[in-house]
């Protein structure tokens, strides 16, 4: 597996949602659908994330990752 760059929270609610970013430019993303539906993992393609949520991950990105992730993304 390949190394992972860092992992970014854009809970906004009681509900987790958490991306996770690997070098070889994959993207796990662990979250709630609510409280019975907890921790559920999908592997996502930069395409299949919306520009509100593209916009959450930069904001909360550490700087010394900020870059690389914004790469991964393709953002802006």
């Amino acid at each position: 597996m390949e190394k992972e760059i860092c992992t970014i929270s854009i809970t906004s609610t009681w509900l987790g949602d958490e991306y996770t970013f690997y070098e070889d430019h994959r993207i796990k993303r662990v979250y709630d659908n609510h409280s019975l539906s907890a921790n559920r993992t999908e592997w996502l393609e930069p395409h299949q994330i919306n520009k509100q949520n593209k916009d959450k991950l930069i904001k909360n990105c550490p700087e010394e990752f900020k870059e690389q992730v914004m790469q991964i993304l393709d953002y802006p």
